[in-house]
């Protein structure tokens, strides 16, 4: 079981979502425990104040470090922890990340920053590792903590219903997905392909497998050059991108090329 704890100012935003779906049956099954901590519950005073100005000027409000410390000393009071700072200066969080992740033994806490950020101590005496989603700057770090403990989550072993589930969704390998239908068979006009329609499961492996390389090579390059690099691409796979009319070409730097 891992067991995840959410340092918030704003719990409101976070109990819903855990409520439901994907992360509540995790927890019914017994695989994951999450709770969430209401930094005001840690801040001292009448008025259990979390923010003050910042040291030198400048607009905004920065998190007292006392509040996130408190917590901190209460949950390293249990159990060892890995702590993550959800940061605009962060690490970008990927895949491979929350893979390691849902290997983790220690208990994994999610801070969120809020305002212009935190006290750079957090960071320096509670060695928060920082990480963000994407590079732009939203108003707190619950949506980031959001997004990395449904990431890891739903890698844990049973949690999701089929375990292939997660190993053929898109940056796997650092591929795309290959696309999905369901009924009807004809929508509008657009029909589904006769490949997934004919039974032969070799078949459609081999078209979804072509359909996740194809859109890699065509949406990702990045991603198809990192999977080269990494020998990901294999020959057969490269024959079945030239059958797209497509000439590939895998060297140590991961480049490509087109005939068209």
């Amino acid at each position: 079981m891992i067991k995840f704890d959410i340092i918030t100012l704003f719990p409101e935003m976070i109990t819903p979502v855990i409520q439901v779906s994907i992360l509540k049956r995790a927890q019914e099954k017994g695989l994951v425990t999450i709770q969430v901590h209401p930094l005001r519950d840690y801040a001292g005073g009448k008025h259990r104040v979390t923010d003050d100005s910042p040291y030198g000027g400048g607009a905004g409000m920065v998190l007292k470090p006392e509040p996130i410390y408190a917590a901190m000393d209460a949950i390293r009071a249990e159990s060892e922890c890995r702590i993550l700072l959800a940061s605009p200066q962060g690490r970008v969080f990927d895949q491979a990340w929350a893979e390691e992740l849902s290997r983790e033994d220690r208990r994994l806490v999610l801070v969120c920053g809020h305002y212009e950020g935190v006290d750079e101590r957090v960071k320096m005496g509670l060695e928060a590792e920082e990480f963000s989603i994407g590079d732009y700057v939203l108003t707190g770090g619950e949506l980031p903590a959001l997004v990395v403990l449904d990431s890891v989550v739903r890698l844990i072993p049973g949690v999701l219903g089929n375990p292939d589930s997660a190993r053929q969704e898109s940056f796997t390998d650092d591929l795309l997905d290959h696309p999905h239908y369901t009924r009807p068979s004809v929508f509008r006009g657009m029909a589904v392909p006769e490949v997934l329609r004919s039974g032969n499961h070799s078949q459609i492996a081999l078209w979804r497998r072509l359909q996740a390389l194809w859109a890699t090579f065509k949406k990702r390059p990045d991603l198809f050059d990192r999977a080269s690099r990494h020998n990901w691409i294999t020959m057969e796979d490269q024959e079945l991108i030239k059958v797209k009319g497509e000439k590939v070409c895998l060297r140590n730097g991961g480049s490509h090329e087109s005939d068209n």
